[in-house]
């Protein structure tokens, strides 16, 4: 029987044949934390090394700034301060300040993630780097640290699940609204510790900012990873800041034609309309219409999940045909992934024209994934969001938020109301 690409993942990290259900210890390619959770690695990792140890290879290590960019507070400065000083005695150089963004976007975009690397972090979203093929995982403090320490970490070999999505998306859908399909029929558990594959024409023709929004809301239905091997325009970009040995990766790593899946699910996207993960779980999905008209306070456009350029030139498209004028009564906020992202709106002329609308354009960060940043909500307030979880209280206790795509998200603050874009695009 063929393998699949987790198979392949691990049996190049382990340097072993490995089954399904194997537990094996792979080599770790990159192993990452963030200006939330690095602080307690650091901690930890001279508490366990009496303060004398030295990271196994400080050219594989890597912290980002992106939840609390620039500190907010003096308490978040000092932590920030901890892994500077951290990475200047180790001799670490990739380390991304507050000024970069999004860790594993800035990552990618600096040619420090392939498809095949074992990458760890300290962020549940990390497994979004599977958008080009690279096994990346959420961990614990203990785990970084052991890392740090030895090079390598234990792994169980989990099923895949093989998803074939076809068609073209209908006028003011995206791939947002798969992605929400696919949670909402699959449920918070339907992809429980499983590896997901991503085939289909609709997936060969994509984006990476499309493939990136894909593999980003896997861990919301308990998946590992979700795996796309990047080909035709994304295999180019990732070649021109990785390397052209990525190519042979690509080929080396492809799953096999009998690779075994323990479930096929197919999606033919023509059918699909603009959705929404209504309050307060990422799987109570609906049709935008049937919650339109709903009075919002507020709309925030960015995340790891949607936060690319694509994503927020989506929005600018909707903000056009709306008029380039956001309700007055309705907070709207846009967050780029990264620096890059960023120029490139600054370099397309949309900022200004955010601006003049009575939008908030920030700095590139996480922003509003959690309340511990600017623009948390006041009870009671409704929200609209492209992040990638809703739980209640996540931004603000007593707040509610729908999640959507950056098109759903912009008419909606055009109109003041829930809005399906398709009534402003036409």
């Amino acid at each position: 029987m063929g393998k699949t690409m987790i198979q392949k993942i691990m049996q190049r990290a382990s340097g072993k044949e490995v089954q399904i259900g194997d537990r094996v210890w792979c080599n770790v390619d990159l192993s990452t934390a963030r200006d939330f959770g690095g602080p307690n690695c650091v901690l930890q990792f001279e508490e366990v090394t009496d303060k004398q140890g030295k990271v196994w290879d400080p050219k594989k290590i890597a912290f980002t700034f992106d939840l609390q960019a620039p500190a907010h507070s003096e308490k978040v400065s000092n932590n920030q301060k901890i892994i500077r000083e951290f990475s200047r005695k180790q001799g670490i150089d990739k380390v991304f300040d507050i000024n970069w963004g999004i860790g594993q976007h800035v990552l990618l975009e600096n040619g420090h993630v392939k498809p095949g690397d074992v990458i760890l972090g300290t962020d549940s979203h990390m497994n979004l780097l599977g958008a080009v093929g690279a096994f990346a995982t959420g961990v614990g403090n203990t785990d970084i640290v052991a890392s740090w320490i030895l090079g390598t970490l234990w792994f169980r070999v989990p099923e895949t699940m093989k998803i074939t999505a076809t068609g073209k998306f209908a006028k003011g859908v995206y791939m947002r609204d798969l992605l929400t399909h696919l949670v909402g029929t699959l449920g918070a558990d339907g992809m429980f510790f499983k590896a997901v594959e991503f085939y289909g024409d609709t997936v060969e023709n994509s984006t990476l900012a499309d493939r990136i929004t894909l593999c980003s809301m896997v861990t919301e239905m308990s998946g590992k990873v979700g795996l796309i091997m990047p080909s035709g325009p994304v295999l180019d970009w990732l070649a021109a800041r990785a390397g052209d040995e990525v190519r042979q990766r690509v080929k080396d790593l492809a799953a096999d034609a009998d690779a075994p899946y323990c479930q096929e699910v197919s999606v033919d996207v023509s059918k699909l309309e603009p959705l929404a993960s209504c309050p307060d779980a990422p799987d109570n999905v609906k049709k935008v219409r049937e919650v339109a008209g709903e009075k919002i306070q507020q709309v925030h456009i960015g995340s790891c999940s949607n936060g690319r350029f694509e994503d927020i030139t989506a929005a600018f498209e909707v903000l056009q045909a709306g008029g380039f004028q956001v309700s007055p009564e309705v907070r709207t906020i846009i967050t780029p992934s990264t620096r890059e992202v960023m120029k490139q709106c600054a370099e397309a002329g949309y900022i200004q024209k955010f601006l003049e609308a009575g939008v908030v354009f920030t700095n590139p960060t996480c922003s509003l994934c959690t309340a511990e940043h600017y623009g948390a909500l006041p009870s009671g307030d409704v929200a609209i969001s492209t992040t990638n979880r809703n739980f209640i209280g996540k931004v603000g206790k007593g707040s509610h938020t729908y999640l959507m795509s950056p098109a759903s998200a912009m008419a909606s603050a055009v109109r003041g109301v829930i809005t399906d874009p398709r009534d402003i695009l036409g």
